[in-house]
Order: C-alpha cells, then structure tokens, then sequence
C-alpha cells in the first residue's frame, strides 16, 4: 500500500460501522472513494493515523436520525454525492440498510439482511426450495437439545442464532456434551447481551439454534452477485486445527484454479447454487461471503451474508491474486462494473493466524525464528505489547494477534507445515 493522497471525490461510497484497520485500507488504495461512518469508540481507540477532514463522520451510528443529520450537514458543507453505500461488520448491516433507505442508496433491505445474518431463517428459506443446508430446530431448553440430537445422531452444533465465526459455536454427540455445550452457550449470551453482533433478528423466545452437524471439508467463497449470475471471485478452504476450540478458523487456502479438482464441484455449478441461494434470501447486487461444507463432494450450504469475507482473507487475495476484495465492494456498491472477468491467477498461498496459546497480557511476540523462512511472504500482527488476551469462551476475538501469508512447500499436509511454522512464533505473556 502507497502513501498517495488525494481530494475526496464529488460522489462517493459511504461506509458504515467499519473497524480502523479497514477504514486505513481503503484511504490508501481507493483514497477519496469513501466517506466513512464511524463509531466514536472506534476512533479513540484505533492506532491507525485520523482520516483527514472530511473523510470522516463520528457518530453513533444506532442513532439513525443523528447521523442522517450528520449526513446532510457533511455533503451541504463539502458538497459531495453519495454514490452507494457499504459495510463489512455484520453488526452495522441492518443499519446500513436503514440508513440506505433513508438516503436513497441501493443495498439490500432489512429483511434480507435478517434473512442473511438469522441462521435459522436462512436455513428454513433455502430448504423450502430445495437448497441443500443442515437441518436446524430452534431450543430452549436441554430436553430440547436432547431431542433433536436423538433425530441426528451423527452429531449437532449449537450455537446462537445470529453470530460470526466460530462464536459460541460447540459440537455435540453425546448427552454430556449436548449439557456442556448448552449451559456454555446460554452463559455466552448473557454475557454479550447489548452486543449487536448477537442480536436476534426474530427468535421469539428460542434462546439458541441446534443444527446437523455436517462431515466434510469446510469452504468460504467470495462472489458477485449479478443479475442473471453470480461471479465467484475467491474459493478458499478454511484450515482446523483438532486441538484449538470447535470451529476454530486456524487459516484459509487457497483453493486449486482448475475445475477439474477433484474434490470440488465446477464453478458453474457453485456460481448456479450460490445465485439460487442469494436470491431466496433476497439479495440482488454486491459483493457476498458464503460458507459450505463438503458432503460426498456436494456442497451444503452453512450460511451466506452480502459482505466480503474479512479477518486475514483480503490480505490473502491481495498477496495471492492482486485481487482488492475491499476495493471490488465499494465499486459494486457504486454500480461500477467490474472488468476483469477472470479472478486472474491465484499463487497456491495459505493465510495462516497467529493466536496465543493462554491468558494474560502480551509482552513480546518475536517472529525472527520466521522472517527468513522463504515460505512465508508476509507477517501482519496486529496488536502491540500490553494487549490483554482473554481466551474462548469468554472471548474469541482478542487471542487473534495476527497472521502469515505462506507459500507452502506441499500440496498435501500443508496444515501441518503451517501449524509447524506458527509454532516458531515466540509469544511471550505476562
């Protein structure tokens, strides 16, 4: 990323309720593209340097009707044009849409956005029409529980109905575990009662979800949805490691450019699945993530969102494919239609996360043992020394201390040769 600077543009993209990290991206590769909506939290405690005057709107941003006044009093003083709107957080999209509306913008509406995020309703919309996805049933209660695992007996997953990531996310086969996993996810919530990211759109009063577990290799796609087709832009397999927590995300591959891999449907027939999926739930246009899991080599669907993937995936792409997956999103979001019809040729790399292994402060991470190592191509850490981390359940977020980009040396295995490197990696705790 240069350090080019520019005037913002007359018509720009506003982008709501994104991290400062993201916020700094899109400064220096699209500068002046964007008009950012910013939470005041997130302003004061970013590391990243202030957007200049008039790139940036701090405001609450579940105020609608102060940031539309904000809105107003911004583009009457520095006379620009909202040319779209985005966002990349899951808990900013039902404001997103909100404000969308509000402003004329194109995005998708509320319900599809609750349709998206509640992983219940999507499941329930997607099997109606014969999209295949895991059973699901909505429980209260440990008899419950109990009860669908007796219809499913190959296994379940509970988790809450609406989240991200592996989140309170717990596989059961047995009873005990099915109490374990349920008296987790309930204390889980109330902890995070107040957090948007898991509100319920329409629960009722299920307090979680339990759903099919399904075996099988576990992939994310990015693609673009288009009115008679969608573009797939990125195929990644996500990487598990058995002995970090149940859905755990250790890192993506890059998946094989050829349609003849062998464990992986063509891309016509995913690109054909994919826009089925996304117009049951109402999406349209734009740039979206989708997760699916492998069964006998068909694809069934775990959830889709219109969003790009985040965490270490725009990163991986850039390095992998020069592709800007953050960049693409604001031009979609604009109508600007994207030119290069193929994804170009994506080198086989890994992005692989650094995580700590306990609780405590973080006192020094060290990677000297890795920088020379020719396998890897980039190292991003992003927290400084004095970083609390607090590990899962009670926290998934602040264990994450960056990611490597790596090129591995083998085709098959390459878990285990990431995982090998990761552990070079000195992190030293307080």
């Amino acid at each position: 990323m240069g350090e080019k600077q520019s005037e913002p543009d007359k018509n720009q993209v506003l982008v709501v309720g994104t991290t400062s990290d993201y916020i700094e991206w899109i400064r220096k590769i699209r500068p002046g593209q964007a008009l950012f909506l910013t939470e005041p939290k997130v302003r004061e405690k970013a590391t990243e340097p202030c957007p200049d005057n008039g790139e940036e709107i701090l405001c609450p941003i579940c105020d609608i009707d102060a940031a539309v006044q904000a809105l107003n009093h911004h583009k009457k003083i520095f006379g620009v044009t909202l040319s779209g709107i985005a966002c990349f957080d899951c808990e900013s999209m039902e404001t997103t849409s909100i404000l969308a509306e509000k402003m004329g913008l194109p995005y998708p509406d509320i319900e599809t956005i609750r349709n998206s995020r509640d992983k219940y309703i999507s499941k329930q919309l997607w099997r109606q029409c014969q999209i295949p996805c895991p059973q699901t049933c909505p429980v209260n209660t440990e008899i419950e529980v109990l009860n669908f695992l007796d219809q499913v007996p190959a296994g379940i997953v509970l988790k809450p109905f609406c989240g991200s990531g592996s989140e309170l996310v717990f596989k059961c086969v047995t009873r005990r575990q099915c109490d374990t996993a349920f008296n987790a996810v309930t204390d889980g919530l109330a902890a995070r009662t107040g957090n948007p990211l898991f509100k319920p759109t329409d629960a009722g009063s299920f307090q979680m979800l339990a759903e099919e577990w399904v075996a099988g290799p576990e992939f994310s796609c990015d693609f673009l949805m288009e009115k008679d087709r969608a573009v797939i832009l990125r195929k990644t397999q996500k990487i598990k490691v058995d002995s970090r927590p149940f859905g755990t995300i250790s890192g993506y591959a890059i998946c094989p450019e050829t349609d003849d891999d062998e464990k992986m449907p063509s891309n016509e027939k995913l690109s054909n699945l994919f826009h089925r999926a996304a117009r049951t739930l109402g999406i349209k246009t734009g740039v979206c993530m989708v997760d699916f899991i492998l069964r006998h080599k068909n694809p069934v669907l775990i959830e889709m969102t219109p969003r790009p993937g985040g965490d270490c995936l725009p990163f991986l792409l850039k390095e992998a494919g020069n592709i800007d997956i953050i960049g693409l999103t604001l031009d979609a979001a604009q109508g600007i239609a994207w030119k290069n019809e193929k994804t170009g040729h994506y080198s086989p790399l890994v992005a692989f996360r650094i995580h700590a292994r306990r609780n405590g402060v973080l006192k020094r991470i060290n990677t000297a043992a890795v920088e020379n190592d020719k396998r890897i191509k980039k190292i991003h850490l992003i927290h400084p020394p004095g970083h609390r981390v607090t590990m899962p359940p009670q926290d998934y977020d602040s264990w994450l201390l960056g990611h490597m980009i790596i090129e591995p040396h083998r085709h098959r295995f390459f878990e285990t040769e990431c995982l090998l490197l990761a552990k070079r990696i000195d992190i030293e705790m307080d």
